[in-house]
């Protein structure tokens, strides 16, 4: 298993404890700053597994697979636990995870085709964005900064809609493929 997998799996692995914390209460004062933490980690991965992976051709199937996997679980966990602690509206959780569970349909239908799509720019502005904001409702700062979580859950929000008519409307000869 090359460096981009473990990291990889390093992400996916790191869910459990954070998820754990999040809705167990575990760590007293502290136990807000440790998810912090380890959602930091653990998104940090994501960046620098992909940058290994390309930078050195170390890209495998196995990368294909679980990255994209392992970045919607930390994502949504993430913002389940926050909708759970009332940090985060339940509307705005399944905005994106529908748009996660159409896309995911999208790139199955793509590549029962011999169609691999890309993820596009305004689906990583999407997910910068939706990082921030779950950073700044973990951290939980209190005082001014609620204006700056409410304008990231709003642009959250509307970039998770752009991104997914963008991959639909770029990829649109995808559903009219006949079998």
């Amino acid at each position: 298993m090359n460096t981009p997998n473990k990291l990889t799996l390093l992400r996916f692995i790191l869910v459990f404890p954070f998820a754990i914390l999040m809705l167990g209460g575990y760590g007293g004062a502290a136990g807000k700053w440790i998810c912090l933490a380890i959602f930091c980690i653990a998104s940090a991965t994501d960046a620098l597994d992909g940058y290994i992976a390309r930078k050195y051709d170390l890209v495998t199937n196995f990368g294909k697979f679980m990255d994209p996997l392992a970045d919607k679980l930390l994502v949504c966990s993430a913002m389940i636990c926050l909708m759970a602690q009332g940090r985060l509206p339940a509307w705005v959780v399944l905005v994106i995870i529908g748009r996660e569970f159409i896309i995911s349909g999208f790139r199955l239908v793509a590549s029962d085709n011999g169609i691999v799509i890309a993820a596009s720019y305004w689906g990583k502005i999407k997910t910068i964005c939706q990082m921030m904001m779950i950073i700044l409702l973990l951290a939980d700062l209190g005082g001014g900064i609620a204006v700056v979580e409410e304008s990231l859950i709003i642009l959250s929000v509307v970039l998770t809609v752009i991104s997914l008519a963008d991959y639909l409307w770029k990829n649109k000869h995808v559903l009219s493929m006949q079998d």
